[in-house]
This record gives structure tokens, C-alpha cells and sequence, in this order.
């Protein structure tokens, strides 16, 4: 899952500062590098998303393949912290790509939601990049496939599909999957919030996957992505497979990642008013402050 907002629409020129201007949104929308002059357009970013996301699936049906196959790894628990270092060190590289700069590499649906709620990405850019992110998915899942050949789809690589652990209703999936989004979100606002934070962006979502997969892994398959499960859900349905709970693993995160965003909003709202110093020297997300008129009067000398 990738956090970062898509480059702004255009560059800001020097001028004196108006009068008067439309309320700011509650997050900057900056990329990991400053946004160039003439930003991309969103096809291009769509299609920089699109290809993100099947490097980012390959690596992932890679992984699998080699740690959970019979003639690889075996599988067991090191496994699971071993595909989460990977896959969570792959994942910041497509962030620092040149690519990634582009689109903002979000690789992730909710991700996007989440983003477009807090007031950090246009609306009007979700669909495009989530019809992308599913895109990529499938088509990152077939070359795994290619690449690997048949055993990618006989258990237990079943297209890297992920399937919870003994115990593990839909609900209890549901329900973890939106609370490792909501916590994202939560991350991702307070990271937006600060330069240093958005240079620290990559690195914290990777090391953040890779703690989900190496702990949830075991248990609830530890996706956290509608993007990471739907290819290989998809493929594994195709192939006679059962396509296990896709609807679950794509509903948890969408919910977690929006009810997170909703929840930041308000807070920042209900609060800023009462308490808008102390609340934004914690968070970094308040709106700023309108100055004072000055009185006309003589200047002191």
C-alpha cells in the first residue's frame, strides 16, 4: 500500500498574495520530489500507476512462489516476515521511481480514497486511478504466471491469493482489514502534514507493509490492499479456484481507509475552533490562521 498524494495541477507563480482565497484544503498534495513545471497528465499517471502496481504484483506472485511452494521455502511463519521485508522494500523503490514521483505511486484503491478525503487528491482522478490499480494487479498476477509457470497456479501459490488463517471468519477479516487502513490513514495525514514527513513517506509505508505481512499474514493474510488480492483472487477463480473472499479483502480496507479519513476530518473540524494552536502543533493540520488587520497609526522609530 503506497500513500502518496498525486503532483499538484499546477505550479505556483511569484505575485503578490490576493486579498482574499477559498478556504485550503486540510493536506497538502505535494509528490515525493516537488512537482515539475508542466505536471503530467493523468493519463500518463494512470498508466504510471498501472505499471507500478503489476511490478508490484510480480514481485509479490515472485515472492510467494519461492517461500510458500513446495520446492522453495516451504512456508511457515519466517516466511511471512521474510515476504513482508521484500515486498515492503519493493514497495518504497516504486515510490523513489521515477514513475512513482509521477503518479504519487499509491498502488492501492483505498489508498486513493483515503487521500481524496482528506483533500489531498482530485475526485475526479479516483476512478482512472483505481480502474488502473485493479488493472495492473491482473496483469502483474498473469506475468507471475508466465514467469514462473504452472505452479504458480496449484496450491499452495494458488496465484498468491491470500486466504485467512484457521479461525477467521469474513468478519474478523473485514474488520482487520479496516483497522490496519484506518491506522494508515491516520499515518499517512500526520506524515502529509510536515516536509519531513513526505520525505520520510516512502520508507514508513514500507516498513509498515512489511510489519502487516510478517504479523497479520498468518492470520488474516495480511493484504491490506483491494488491489494486492483482486488479480490474484481473480485468476485463481478463473482457473477453477474459489477467488477466496475477494469481497472482503476489498470492503475492509475501502471502509477502514474512508471511515480513517472522516474520522481526521472531523476531529480537525470539531476542534480547531476550541483548541486550533494546540491541536495543530500536534498534527500539523489545522488550517492557518488568518492575520490580524493592523491598525493604521505612525510608525515607531
Amino acid at each position: 500500500m503506497t500513500l502518496t498524494p498525486a503532483p499538484d495541477a499546477a505550479a505556483r507563480r511569484p505575485g503578490p498574495a490576493p486579498s482574499a482565497s477559498p478556504a485550503p484544503s486540510v493536506l497538502p498534495s505535494p509528490s515525493v520530489s516537488p512537482s515539475p513545471s508542466v505536471p503530467p497528465s493523468l493519463a500518463l499517471r494512470a498508466c504510471c500507476e498501472f505499471g507500478l502496481t503489476a511490478v508490484l504484483l510480480l514481485g509479490v506472485v515472485t515472492g510467494v512462489r519461492w517461500l510458500f511452494a513446495p520446492d522453495g521455502y516451504g512456508g511457515g511463519g519466517a516466511a511471512f516476515a521474510v515476504l513482508g521485508a521484500g515486498v515492503g522494500a519493493l514497495l518504497a523503490a516504486l515510490m523513489l521511481s521515477a514513475p512513482g514521483r509521477r503518479s504519487g505511486a499509491h498502488l492501492n484503491p483505498a489508498v486513493t480514497l483515503a487521500l481524496w478525503r482528506l483533500g489531498a487528491f482530485p475526485g475526479r482522478d479516483v476512478l482512472p486511478y483505481c480502474l488502473a490499480q485493479l488493472g495492473g494487479s491482473v496483469a502483474g498476477t498473469w506475468l507471475g504466471a508466465v514467469v514462473w509457470g504452472p505452479v504458480v497456479a496449484r496450491p499452495p501459490v494458488g496465484y498468491a491469493a491470500v486466504r485467512p488463517g484457521p479461525g477467521w471468519g469474513e468478519g474478523a477479516v473485514v474488520a482487520a482489514e479496516a483497522g490496519v487502513l484506518a491506522a494508515s490513514a491516520l499515518m499517512l495525514a500526520g506524515l502529509l502534514a510536515r516536509p519531513v514527513g513526505r520525505r520520510l513517506l516512502p520508507y514508513a509505508v514500507g516498513l509498515v507493509t512489511a510489519l502487516v505481512i510478517a504479523l497479520l499474514g498468518p492470520l488474516t493474510g495480511g493484504s491490506a490492499n483491494p488491489a494486492r488480492q483482486f488479480g490474484p483472487a481473480l485468476l485463481a477463480w478463473e482457473a477453477g479456484g474459489t477467488g477466496p473472499l475477494l469481497w472482503a479483502y476489498v470492503a475492509g480496507p475501502v471502509l477502514g481507509a474512508v471511515a480513517g479519513a472522516v474520522l481526521l476530518l472531523r476531529e480537525i473540524q470539531g476542534d480547531g475552533r476550541a483548541d486550533g494552536r494546540a491541536r495543530g502543533s500536534v498534527t500539523g493540520l489545522s488550517a492557518p490562521r488568518k492575520p490580524r488587520p493592523r491598525k493604521p497609526g505612525p510608525r515607531k522609530p
